[in-house]
């Protein structure tokens, strides 16, 4: 997936000087070579070749805490213009990084490596610093030519990698090695930069600061022996001696704060962690300890319920979930698992139920929304369905999934134009425009649309047509 996305990332920017003509060299250099409204341009691109990759997460729990959480923080920050999107990748690395447009990447192994909620709030912290302060325009601005030759050495290694491994990968340490040096002190400037603004973000959050510097330190510390261990997170963001003493310089000012975790934190952990390796080593993990506060108990038993599910153990999982209802445990992901479990036993009925009663008291969660559209398809209810999903906005990370729900809805309603209308917008957020434009055109030649529908249709098509350029036979960008 990354070098999917970074050959994507590469070849982009290889074509940023065509973007700049005519513009005015006025002000910061980094808006004379991409302005904001390219930079989300480009972040859109390169995101559409990530979720096309087997490795981002779709989960709509996982996501949701996320976006919580920076959105939070993003407005705890500077004042900002910009819109942030965050998502989750499934890698078990410590790795985080930003994307240009205020798209911003977290591992799940990241998330299972902090101690607490401040640790990961530290990271995401100073991820949205490399946002706020542009770096990315700013280092293209800055070293726009040696920078976007060694780019386009390495994008072609890159993309080599999918015919020959060996060679491409020869190719791209050469190419790095020959970049590396140029942007070494430019990268240590920007580092500092975003652990500046990620430290005061953090601490008006309400978060304790001094979570991003326990982190980096055990970082740290994990790889003194052997620098070539270091974990892909100092890899991409190095720490010097320098950077660690502005930070606790900075953290002098700042207040140390006990901050507890939230149960939204703990239960997204448990969750990754009960779907991380095998469902055996998962449920161990949660075995019961000798103290625990309600929250991590309640985290606990939801967790080996999911890692029991994972088994096939239906009956202890809801057992499991019985447990935390009749001690009053109340999360929309408790609500969710009890409903897929009765999914999983065929009763679709009472999964409904759940559903809807779950979102009576949490009317906001994605998947509970989700799985009420899936069980009225399910038990035969399209109209149902097709009234729920058109009362929701499609906007944000979930607009692929509400697409891909009404297109299953028109199919079950025989609307063709519509079904295949539908699936082309799934198609075109994963990336496959060419599958778009396939979907669009069996969506012309339906013949069940009306005028209105028939010109919208076309009009899609035009568009989407239009940003594959002039390839005759673009690559296709629906596989890994």
């Amino acid at each position: 997936m990354r070098y999917k996305a970074l050959a994507m990332a590469l070849l982009m920017a290889i074509t940023l000087p065509s973007y700049t003509e005519g513009l005015p060299d006025l002000g910061d250099s980094s808006e004379a070579v991409l302005s904001p409204r390219q930079e989300r341009a480009l972040g859109q691109q390169i995101m559409r070749e990530i979720r096309a990759d087997r490795s981002y997460v779709e989960d709509p729990e996982l996501t949701a805490y996320l976006q919580r959480l920076g959105t939070r923080l993003v407005q705890a920050g500077q004042p900002s213009s910009q819109e942030f999107e965050f998502f989750l990748v499934d890698d078990p690395s410590l790795n985080a990084f930003a994307l240009p447009g205020g798209f911003v990447g977290v591992h799940t192994g990241l998330i299972l490596a902090a101690q607490n909620e401040s640790e990961l709030a530290g990271v995401l912290g100073h991820e949205i610093g490399h946002v706020t302060q542009r770096h990315i325009a700013r280092m293209i601005a800055g070293q726009q030519s040696s920078m976007l030759t060694s780019l386009a050495a390495l994008a072609i290694a890159v993309l080599a990698a999918r015919s020959n491994t060996q060679v491409s990968q020869a190719a791209i340490a050469g190419a790095q090695a020959s970049a590396i040096q140029n942007q070494l002190d430019f990268t240590r400037e920007h580092e500092q930069e975003a652990d500046r603004v990620g430290l005061q973000t953090v601490s008006n959050a309400g978060f304790d600061p001094h979570g991003m510097a326990t982190f980096f330190e055990r970082l740290q510390r994990s790889t003194r022996v052997m620098e070539s261990n270091a974990p892909s997170y100092l890899r991409t963001h190095p720490l010097t001696v320098e950077r660690i003493a502005d930070i606790e310089n900075r953290l002098d000012k700042l207040p140390k704060r006990q901050v507890p975790d939230s149960l939204d934190f703990l239960m997204v952990k448990a969750k990754i962690r009960a779907m991380t390796g095998s469902a055996r080593e998962a449920l161990k993990y949660f075995e019961p300890s000798a103290s625990e506060n309600p929250n991590i108990r309640t985290a606990r038993i939801y967790g080996n319920a999911v890692a029991l599910r994972r088994t096939g153990d239906l009956t202890h999982a809801e057992k499991e979930v019985g447990e935390l209802k009749a001690h009053g445990s109340q999360h929309p992901m408790i609500e969710s698992l009890a409903a897929d479990i009765k999914r999983d036993q065929g009763q679709y009925a009472a999964a409904l139920d759940i559903y809807r009663n779950g979102l009576k008291l949490f009317p906001r969660d994605r998947a509970l929304l989700y799985g009420q559209i899936e069980m009225l398809l399910a038990l035969k209810n399209p109209t149902e369905a097709l009234k729920t999903v058109n009362n929701q906005a499609f906007s944000g990370p979930d607009e692929e999934k509400m697409y891909e729900l009404q297109s299953k809805i028109y199919a079950a309603l025989g609307k063709r134009l519509l079904q295949h209308q539908a699936q082309a917008e799934v198609y075109y957020r994963r990336g496959n425009l060419p599958a778009a434009v396939d979907q669009l055109q069996l969506a012309a030649k339906a013949g069940d649309g009306d005028f209105y529908q028939t010109s919208s249709v076309e009009a899609r098509l035009k568009q989407i047509r239009s940003e594959m350029g002039p390839q005759k036979h673009p690559a296709n960008k629906g596989g890994n």
